[in-house]
């Protein structure tokens, strides 16, 4: 079996986000989502709208978000509307809150713990999806990237707290924590089910805090930025992006390695592998 290729440039600019994109080979066709993290208020590392502009504008895409299971300025739509034009995003896109009219089931096939994944209800009104994703660590996940922007990015409110408690929503913050890994794992492969042949994601390696761009204060990055990554293949994606902060030569990397091993963040990489959502094993192709 060949291994997924992951496309990799070192320059971080708008223009190579496309280029990576068109590295894939891939045409995103009908009405495109393009989901990204709107940051929240405060939030100092997220990717800018204008910095996103021209891989949005080269899928002719719509901006999709979806509202957060806590307390912030992205938890209910309206201020999560209030968000998206504070940070520029409804200047310049169409935007979507996909939950901001319910929600619909998607099934799972193959869950150790979860059967269904809830995401919004404007989910079906798109073709295929350009998934942009900031490459950074998390509080929870150890990691965010491509596989967490597909399962708890693209969950509808409700759906967030159902994988956070591994499916019972009331235990969001005190589930086993590798059963809610697993449960990312799980909610991802709901989403390549339906959308295989018709995803893409690029992974953005820049202003890399430990923190999410869901914190409001979040750390200061300690290490430097490494790149722009592409794949068809998400598992790959964030593999490839782990495996990357651990080569880097900046002894700042130990502040992100921490983070993401305290919170066995590979796990759920090796969990989304074992479903077939993607593989570990890739190519890295530097352009």
């Amino acid at each position: 079996m060949s291994k997924s290729k992951v496309y990799f440039t070192r320059a971080i600019t708008p223009e190579n986000v496309v280029r990576m994109y068109n590295m894939l080979g891939i045409e995103l066709t009908g009405r495109v989502g393009v989901k990204l993290h709107s940051g929240e208020t405060g939030n100092q590392n997220f990717l800018r709208p204008e910095f996103l502009k021209p891989a949005i504008e080269n899928v002719n895409g719509i901006v999709v978000e979806c509202n957060t299971a806590y307390d912030g300025t992205r938890n209910t739509t309206k201020a999560h509307w209030d968000t998206m034009s504070e940070h520029g995003w409804s200047k310049y896109f169409t935007v979507d809150i996909m939950d901001e009219d319910g929600e619909i089931a998607l099934p799972i096939a193959g869950g150790k713990h979860l059967t269904e994944n809830f995401v919004g209800t404007h989910y079906n009104n798109y073709d295929s999806y350009l998934i942009l994703s900031h490459f950074k660590g998390h509080p929870m996940g150890g990691f965010g990237g491509a596989v967490k922007n597909i399962s708890i990015g693209l969950a509808s409110s409700h759906g967030k707290a159902h994988i956070h408690g591994v499916g019972e929503p009331e235990k969001i913050w005190t589930a086993d924590h590798d059963s809610f890994l697993e449960c990312m794992a799980e909610a991802a492969k709901s989403i390549m089910d339906d959308k295989q042949g018709k995803i893409a994601f690029v992974n953005i390696m820049n202003n890399m805090s430990v923190d999410c761009d869901c914190c409001a204060v979040a750390e200061d990055p300690k290490i430097a930025d490494i790149g722009i990554l592409a794949s068809l293949d998400p598992v790959a994606l964030d593999k490839a992006c782990v495996d990357l902060v651990y080569a880097s030569e900046d002894p700042g990397k130990s502040h992100l390695i921490e983070r993401m091993e305290s919170r066995n963040g590979i796990h759920t990489l090796e969990a989304a592998a074992q479903l077939g959502v993607g593989s570990l094993e890739y190519e890295l192709i530097e352009v």
